[in-house]
């Protein structure tokens, strides 16, 4: 795997922090809680694929969920920092998928253990093409779309987000100092299901912003 982000070969992948139940809908078709603050987990590089690659359903689960979300490519160093200053941290966005091992999140649910083998085996965090941010993209109103082998799931809009994208990074860098190559997938809106080996997923972010196209195997 390269560690060199293909549409800013300058940047290197950092960390990739993960924000659950960041819209209403999907949290309560899962049964949760909405949250009052960020719910953040990390998925590892190695769960990084690109355009044209396949997911791999491994053998411990039966059944692994598409996620899309709208992501967001850190730029710069920053820690500590107000909402007012967060869109300045941004360097790029795009889509990608947070899949799921949804069996193995249960068990782990039920335990009180942590997320880590449900949401970070290797290829689950698709992403698609990053678009350099400008102040012309409004992170606050874009539609947000999968498709599986033709049929959407799930459809939404970054609107409905519980916690907006500065909010986010301003949470994130009061617990962690945020680097170029960082990475946040921001949650997902409701509708996801389950994949099957041979079904073909793709995902948009706004009006041609970003895509993915990825196979399942």
């Amino acid at each position: 795997m390269t560690h060199h982000i293909p549409d800013f070969p300058e940047l290197q992948f950092g960390s990739i922090y993960c924000i659950g139940r960041n819209y209403a809908k999907h949290a309560k078709e899962l049964k949760n809680e909405v949250p009052s603050e960020p719910v953040v987990f990390l998925k590892p590089r190695s769960s990084l694929i690109f355009n044209g690659d396949s997911i791999k359903i491994p053998n411990s689960s039966k059944n692994v969920h598409h996620e899309v979300e709208m992501v967001i490519l850190i730029g710069k160093t920053v820690k500590n920092i107000s909402e007012q200053e967060a869109l300045e941290s941004i360097k790029a966005v795009g889509v990608g998928l947070d899949m799921t091992a949804r069996d193995i999140q249960s068990q782990a649910k039920l335990k009180g253990l942590p997320w880590t083998l449900a949401k970070g085996l290797n290829t689950f965090a698709p992403l698609g093409n990053l678009i350099e941010y400008h102040p012309g993209i409004d992170l606050t109103d874009l539609n947000i779309t999968v498709s599986v082998n033709g049929e959407v799931r799930q459809t939404g809009n970054t609107s409905d987000m519980l916690f907006p994208v500065v909010r986010l990074i301003s949470y994130l860098s009061q617990h962690f100092t945020l680097t170029p190559g960082d990475m946040i997938y921001t949650g997902t809106p409701e509708g996801v299901s389950k994949v099957e080996k041979g079904d073909l997923i793709k995902a948009s972010l706004g009006e041609g912003l970003s895509s993915l196209q990825v196979h399942v195997s």
